[in-house]
């Protein structure tokens, strides 16, 4: 906790960070403050200022900007809380990346061109096109050995013009910084330009757990990483879902992935003889149409289980020269697939209006018009539509 004063308050809106409609609040700067404005890689911290909830920090040349949902009077002393677990994850992903960037420079060569602390991953791109499953581990290995050695970390302040600024890590400075240059140092290991927070000593992250690389951008790799109490929560959640698995497939957790490929492969001969007899209903379906003495001029047919071949098999069987063809699959109450099938020069005028009145979208070529339907309720106003067009084309009919 922090007491501080309001310097200014304005109205401003806030972009929520999963997109949707901004919200209207008010963005509020402090004479200081103990919240973390985003930058670095690292995003911001969150907390209260009274009992007013703080839901994004920026910066903005030197001062930290809050945006807050209510006013706040400018000169008002005023008390700041910080999230407490949010600030901690932060420093231990921030000075777990500090230290796999400069373990897998000092190893391999790799540099660290960016890097992103994700809300369930955290992310380093390096400098390298490829980094083998071998080096992964030994990264891994060497990144936990310093952290059961209980290495310090310390901050410390330079002069903007200080020669020693030139042998610190850096990706540069951002362009309107003003002020000494701060600087992370991992003791015997880096030292590192940053804005950051960080933990004081490499104990504090407990564990690193990198779980892989992954393609980047031109020439680089993605490694990606768990520090800290993000490993434990990552463990609970795998153990959840190894006991769910364990009582779902009656077989303990070694023999998991066996019993899985046992239903995958029973799932796929299940559809394979599924698909068969739905094919041989479709034959059915047709050869029953084409037996009646006197066929009719439209035919219409909607099945909850099929699919787009179903239906062409169907309409292959009648054959469209002088019927019109109108066949749906799908749940009724939800969306589904049409065929829209005879004669070329009428599909062609009523496949469009056939997709309008069911919300949907088709195409179409010689006199077969298909595609999906959102509004399966709506076969019957369809239904009408043809019924309306062939007794026009035939007023005997």
């Amino acid at each position: 906790q922090f007491t501080t004063r309001v310097v200014s308050c304005r109205a401003a809106e806030l972009r929520p960070e999963g997109g949707g409609e901004p919200v209207r609040g008010f963005q509020v700067v402090l004479e200081d403050t103990i919240l973390f404005p985003e930058g670095g890689g690292q995003p911001d911290d969150r907390g209260l200022i009274g009992d007013v909830p703080v839901l994004r920090v920026t910066r903005r040349g030197p001062e930290a900007v809050h945006f807050v949902p209510a006013a706040l009077e400018p000169g008002a002393e005023v008390q700041l809380s910080l999230d407490w677990e949010r600030r901690f994850d932060h420093m231990q992903q921030h000075s777990g990346q500090h230290l796999l960037s400069a373990i897998a420079e000092q190893m391999f060569g790799f540099k660290t061109t960016s890097w992103e602390l994700g809300r369930q991953r955290s992310v380093i791109e390096l400098d390298t096109p490829l980094v083998t499953a071998e080096q992964v581990e030994a990264l891994e290995k060497s990144v936990n050995e310093k952290i059961r050695d209980r290495v310090p970390v310390t901050v410390r302040e330079l002069a903007a013009d200080d020669p020693e600024i030139e042998t610190v890590r850096s990706r540069g400075l951002p362009d309107d910084h003003a002020g000494p240059v701060r600087v992370v140092d991992i003791k015997g290991i880096d030292s590192n330009l940053c804005c950051g927070t960080h933990v004081s000593n490499l104990s504090d992250l407990q564990v690193i757990k990198l779980l892989g690389v992954e393609k980047g951008k031109k020439n680089k790799t993605n490694l990606v990483f768990l520090a800290g109490n993000r490993v434990l929560k990552s463990i609970e959640q795998s153990h959840s879902t190894e006991k769910a698995l364990t009582s779902l497939l009656k077989n303990g957790p070694g023999e998991h992935v066996e019993a899985v490929k046992r239903l995958q492969s029973s799932v796929k001969l299940l559809q394979k003889n599924n698909l068969n007899l739905l094919r041989d209903i479709a034959v059915l379906i047709a050869r029953d149409f084409k037996s009646k003495p006197a066929p009719k001029q439209l035919f219409v047919l909607h099945r909850k289980e099929g699919d787009s071949e179903f239906m062409n098999i169907i309409a292959n069987e009648i054959g469209t020269e002088e019927t019109l063809l109108f066949l749906t699959v799908g749940d009724e109450k939800e969306a589904g697939l049409f065929l829209l099938a005879g004669p070329v020069e009428a599909v062609e005028n009523l496949g469009p209006r056939v997709a309008e009145l069911l919300g949907g979208k088709g195409a179409g070529k010689r006199g077969r018009f298909q595609g999906k339907a959102a509004k399966m309720s709506r076969r019957g106003e369809v239904q009408a539509l043809l019924q309306e067009f062939i007794s026009h084309q035939n007023p005997g009919a």
